[in-house]
């Protein structure tokens, strides 16, 4: 049984989808037409830099630029340093910076699992609800180069986390991710994973959006899956530069702490590929995404299997 419609509406030129969510009403618009003009343009591999003048998350300068947590400690894990955001834009707000160095070419499994076990380690000790976020490259959201997570958490759940919460609550199973892995188990949509279960979403919430269903509920238990996570992120961001993105979002989303044992939503993972830094500005988000809130997306979710470079 499908958890999603799909309206097709053919043009003189191209067929465009119209498809929403039963669950949650998200909508989007999927346009493949709109890939071949161009608004992606070509870009490089980001280059190593090992340190640049004036960036506070440079290892000379991290431990004076940024402040440290209450008990006047930073959280530091293999090459990753974890401190409060001295900008905050939510209850609890923490940042971690991944690298050592500035800039590397790829990311190892050992800096993205060392770096999402302190992220959420800052997050423990708040009774909200957490989630771990990461905006690579400005053209996706970064205020600063070097690559860094953002760890939030809120007595209230954000939008995206709370359609799941109230879609669970509805599901006879108490978990709506359980309904959907199900569902796309071994479809066309399905990409890899058995202990994290990914797929392409097939109502994406931004371009080439691919789904991680864990098999935890609670941030606290992160540490035992950082490793399988941090692999899979390393395929998932290959993925995404084999069909020419280097930016990307992505966000880690849990129940907040005390939350049902066995029963509620599982903590999931949603990553959406974003434009590649150009000197024109142009962007992939407009006012379809940012004003009605329904993105329009050039990739059909079933297409991105066949990407896989592995």
């Amino acid at each position: 049984m499908s958890f999603f419609s799909i309206t097709e509406i053919t043009t003189p030129r191209t067929t465009i989808q119209y498809r929403t969510e039963f669950a949650t009403g998200l909508s989007c618009r999927i346009s493949p037409l709109r890939g071949v003009r161009g608004i992606n343009p070509c870009s490089s591999p980001p280059i190593y830099q090992y340190e640049v003048p004036d960036c506070p998350f440079c290892r000379s300068r991290i431990f004076t630029s940024t402040e440290a947590f209450p008990n006047g400690d930073w959280i530091c894990r293999g090459e990753s340093v974890t401190f409060p955001n001295l900008y905050p834009f939510a209850d609890c707000h923490t940042v971690t910076v991944i690298t050592e160095a500035h800039m590397v070419h790829h990311f190892s499994e050992r800096q993205l699992s060392d770096a999402l076990i302190a992220s959420a380690k800052s997050l423990l000790n708040y009774s909200g609800y957490p989630s771990i976020n990461w905006n690579f490259l400005p053209s996706a959201g970064a205020s600063l180069l070097h690559p860094h997570l953002q760890g939030i958490a809120d007595r209230r759940p954000t939008t995206l986390c709370r359609l799941y919460l109230e879609a669970s609550a509805k599901t006879v199973s108490g978990d709506y991710f359980d309904d959907v892995s199900y569902e796309e188990m071994g479809g066309p949509r399905h990409l890899f994973g058995e202990e994290i279960f990914w797929y392409a979403n097939p109502v994406p919430i931004g371009e080439c959006e691919v789904r991680g269903i864990l098999p935890i509920r609670e941030i606290s238990d992160l540490s035992s899956y950082s490793d399988t996570l941090a692999r899979n992120l390393i395929k998932i961001i290959g993925l995404y530069r084999s069909l020419g993105s280097y930016a990307f979002n992505m966000g880690i989303f849990f129940q907040k702490k005390g939350s049902p044992a066995d029963d509620g939503m599982r903590a999931f993972c949603s990553m959406i590929a974003r434009i590649n830094p150009n000197p024109a500005s142009i962007s992939d988000s407009a006012f379809m995404e940012r004003i009605h809130r329904e993105p329009v997306v050039m990739t059909l979710p079933e297409k991105i299997r066949e990407y896989l470079p592995f």
